[in-house]
């Protein structure tokens, strides 16, 4: 296997995209390898990487189905129930706490006033 080319950063030619730059113009890789690398050099740890696609290989993004909106409504809807009061929290449950705020710290909460 070839090695891939490395850029320095900001300084990729044209026609290679991130994958969120190919996202901003309405891509997707489309099951391309990766094509190059830049790398971003730190002063104590190693160089940060991002991976490049071609852009004239990248595909179209997937459109919406009614079913994957539906899943998608469904799968954010179950993050706002809390697991020990399984009522909803009206936002998104922290993973650090993993129940709603006043099930968390029950002494602070209005609930138990």
């Amino acid at each position: 296997m070839a090695a891939l080319p490395v850029f320095r950063w900001r300084l990729a030619p044209d026609g290679y995209a991130t994958r969120r730059q190919l996202r901003a113009r309405g891509l997707r890789p489309g099951g391309q390898d990766v094509a190059a690398q830049l790398e971003r050099p730190r002063r104590r740890r190693g160089p940060l990487v991002a991976y490049l696609y071609r852009v004239d290989l990248a595909k179209p993004v997937r459109p919406m189905t009614p079913g994957r909106w539906a899943a998608l409504a469904k799968a954010n809807a179950a993050r706002r129930v809390c697991p020990q009061c399984r009522r909803d929290a009206g936002y998104v449950i922290p993973a650090s706490l993993g129940s709603c705020v006043p099930c968390a710290y029950p002494a602070d909460s209005p609930r138990s006033v």
